[in-house]
């Protein structure tokens, strides 16, 4: 048995998978923390003392930090005249025709940046770290009672024996103070994208040592504060690809290029912080069920991104929430059926939601009714603009594709959104509020080692890529054994400012045509006669876990007439017709077939939506 939790603003998700299925609970957040009711859900889904394989968390506790700026003090450490780095940036504006916009500031301040007098180069050592020098600096970083310190110094991806110097020094005299090392957390080229990621490592270590150790489940190991900014949102794509061709659909998740496949990259922002570390390609908007309705200063129905969260949580919740949310109004215009609770038996109460809309709709001149109906609109006209960035934006047209919908909120926009993208066709899993925690749980370990490298592709012979790889995969064999290992090179044109990853079998000549043909498909072009630069390898280390028995609908005989206005979201018979405008509500989410739409329940339990 494996178990997947999935910890969110609102509510957490946990998903029991084992040979005999799959079981799912859902339970209200509390902040900064697990449900204290997560033990007992485990139990209820069938775990017992010692009974679980693995337990796979994912949590939005970094990606809240870096959003809200609730970190701790960070002291960073680099080489003596680079002090101004995260200040300099690369010279790119925050948007290019807004001229008085500014980049977020860095979270450390510039006061708490200390230049060590040393210098590594390309070809080694030339100003060494003296020893008084190691001194000096652990003096001023103590100086400042720091939570967390982050060192980045230059070429320390080449050489980094002073940085191993200095954090050694630092983590004798502050044992209690987490240390963030360059070349531990990104050892690649790049000065700013790598000294931007370390600050952004150290200043989420004590947010993520809190909350993981906080509980003995998680007290022996504590993960990267980086890698869980992105631990949660990703892992609900994964079921899909397989479920997608079980119904004979053509599904691309998100933006990818190819079917079935994700797009990956090596870096990105989170609140305006570049971390530099390979993740799936993910928009985020502040649209969620529990985001704040409001007027702007011109009087504007707005929503969001402030959310009510967990505590208060939406006002319907009745736990002392005022403002109106986009669940109060999905609420109000009956989507949400105040006979099903959303959670932990959670109910709704339509009068405290009709009560908070009432004050926004009153001063925007709506009634209560157009002002739910506005909030609708608002929160889904942001998660299109979201869709059509990762699409349309990225020159792929997603009217020939299928719109799959996940999430608690997910299925009720699935209609209205794919209508808006021009989309026919959209999915609706047997268990689309708790997607993501089933990603968790059968998700297969892995891991990625990265390396430095800055060769010609034409000095490279397989020996010599043999060597290059050599460190990365006996660290991957000791820290995952029996994983799959598949190596991969981030190659360039010289001059080129990015990097295509392309597989790294064979040698040199075998890397360099993999990239010609990946730019061609990429750009449209590639130059065959051009030389090819490997800038840096890299190694994924996967290790899979047991395939998920999937949920299948009832084979019993479905009803001879398309069921109307309001039906459950699972248990319906295979080729059920559902006939919009209805309501599905299920124990994790709810569904909404809008007006003009067709539904049929497949034998997988998913139900297949499609324009009438």
């Amino acid at each position: 048995m494996r178990f997947g939790v999935d910890v969110g603003g609102t509510f957490t998700d946990v998903v029991a998978v084992s040979t005999d299925g799959i079981s799912v609970s859902k339970l209200r957040s509390v902040p900064g923390g697990v449900p204290p009711t997560l033990w007992k859900s485990l139990g209820q889904l069938g775990g017992t003392e010692g009974a679980a394989d693995a337990l796979i968390h994912g949590t939005t506790v970094a990606t809240n930090v870096l959003l809200e700026r609730t970190g701790g003090r960070v002291v960073l450490v680099t080489t003596a005249g680079f002090e101004d780095l995260l200040w300099l940036r690369r010279q790119d504006r925050a948007a290019l025709y807004e001229l008085s916009r500014d980049h977020p500031p860095p979270v450390v301040d510039h006061g708490d940046v200390i230049g060590a007098r040393e210098r590594v180069g390309v070809e080694g050592v030339i100003d060494p770290l003296a020893g008084e020098e190691i001194v000096r600096v652990v003096q001023e970083v103590a100086r400042r009672s720091p939570d967390a310190i982050a060192i980045c110094l230059l070429f320390a991806f080449r050489d980094p024996t002073h940085e191993r110097g200095l954090a050694e020094a630092l983590r004798s005299k502050l044992s209690t103070v987490p240390v963030a090392c360059s070349h531990e957390v990104l050892p690649v080229f790049r000065e700013y994208e790598r000294a931007s990621t370390t600050v952004a490592e150290a200043y989420l270590r004590p947010a993520v040592g809190a909350y993981f150790g906080g509980s003995t489940v998680f007290a022996s190991w504590l993960p990267t504060g980086g890698r869980c900014a992105s631990s949660k949102p990703a892992v609900g794509r994964r079921p899909w690809p397989c479920r997608a061709r079980r119904v004979g659909s053509k599904v691309r998740v998100s933006s990818a290029p190819r079917w079935g496949t994700q797009i990956s990259e090596p870096g990105g922002a989170i609140g305006g912080i570049p971390l530099a570390l390979p993740h799936i390609l993910i928009e985020t908007v502040g649209a969620g069920g529990g985001s704040v309705g409001w007027l702007d200063r011109g009087g504007a129905l707005r929503v969001g991104p402030r959310s009510a969260g967990a505590v208060p949580g939406p006002a319907c919740y009745s736990q002392g929430g005022e403002e109106p949310t986009v669940t109060d109004a999905a609420l109000v215009l009956g989507w949400l059926d105040v006979e099903h609770p959303l959670a932990d038996d959670l109910p709704l109460h339509r009068g405290l939601a009709e009560r908070a809309l009432a004050a926004v709709a009153r001063a925007a001149g709506l009634s209560v009714e157009r002002c739910a109906e506005g909030m609708i609109d608002i929160a889904n006209a942001a998660m299109v603009r979201a869709l059509r960035r990762v699409s349309v934006e990225r020159g792929i047209d997603p009217r020939n594709m299928t719109l799959v919908a996940f999430g608690g909120a997910g299925p009720l926009f699935a209609c209205r959104m794919a209508e808006s993208l021009g989309m026919h066709r959209a999915l609706i899993p047997p268990h689309p509020g708790v997607l993501s925690a089933l990603g968790l749980a059968s998700a297969p370990e892995k891991l990625e080692f990265v390396d430095s490298l800055h060769r010609s592709a034409t000095e490279l012979d397989a020996r010599s890529v043999d060597s290059a790889f050599a460190d990365l995969e006996a660290n991957a064999r000791r820290d995952l054994p029996g994983a799959e290992l598949v190596r991969l090179a981030d190659c360039r044109y010289p001059g080129q400012g990015y990097e295509l990853t392309v597989p790294a079998s064979g040698g040199g000549e075998q890397i360099a045509v993999a990239f010609h043909a990946l730019h061609g498909e990429r750009y449209g072009h590639a130059d065959r006669d051009r030389p090819v630069d490997v800038v840096n390898v890299r190694l994924v280390a996967q290790r899979a876990a047991d395939a998920v028995r999937l949920a299948t609908s009832s084979l019993s005989e479905a009803p001879s007439e398309p069921i109307a206005h309001r039906a459950p979201l699972r248990g319906l018979p295979t080729g059920t017709q559902l006939r919009g405008p209805i309501m599905l509500d299920g124990v994790d989410a709810t569904a909404r077939i809008e007006p003009g739409w067709n539904g049929t329940v497949h034998e997988s339990g998913t139900v297949i939506l499609e324009r009438a």
